[in-house]
């Protein structure tokens, strides 16, 4: 199963021409069906697409429409074992919180790969790697 970052379901209602091939590859790989993703994505998500200065900003109604849609995945929540698995991977790594939140909720939902464009090309987490699909 591949976890899915924040940046592939923002590409995902990117409108601006630069990322017009990253919009289409985020709306490929969201066809698939062996994707998780966790609420910390999906909370990124709502924020960032709605945010006011946002080129083309979602409403808070189309934004909780996809945030809905996209629950058809398994979506990790954020416990507190997942959160102190973070708080360590962070110090391991030496990486922010937020992205060793993103290792560890797809380490436990059982995710071999995180697609991300955030975290480095090829990095091994314990287990899972990690594969950006823009490039």
């Amino acid at each position: 199963m591949r976890f899915l970052d924040t940046n592939v379901l923002l590409y995902r209602i990117s409108n601006d021409p630069a990322e017009k091939e990253k919009a289409r590859v985020a709306e490929e790989i969201l066809r698939r069906t062996d994707l998780g993703l966790s609420v910390q994505v999906l909370q990124e998500f709502y924020t960032q697409a709605t945010r006011a200065h946002r080129a083309g900003a979602l409403t808070h109604r189309e934004a909780l429409d996809l945030v809905r849609a996209w629950q058809r995945y398994p979506v990790q929540e954020i416990t507190v074992p997942v959160m102190e698995r973070a708080m360590e991977a962070r110090d391991q790594w030496g990486i922010s919180y937020w992205d060793a939140a993103v290792i560890e909720a797809a380490r436990e939902l059982g995710c071999q790969e995180i697609l991300s464009e955030d975290l480095s090309e090829g990095q091994n987490y314990r287990g899972i790697r990690v594969r950006n699909p823009f490039r």
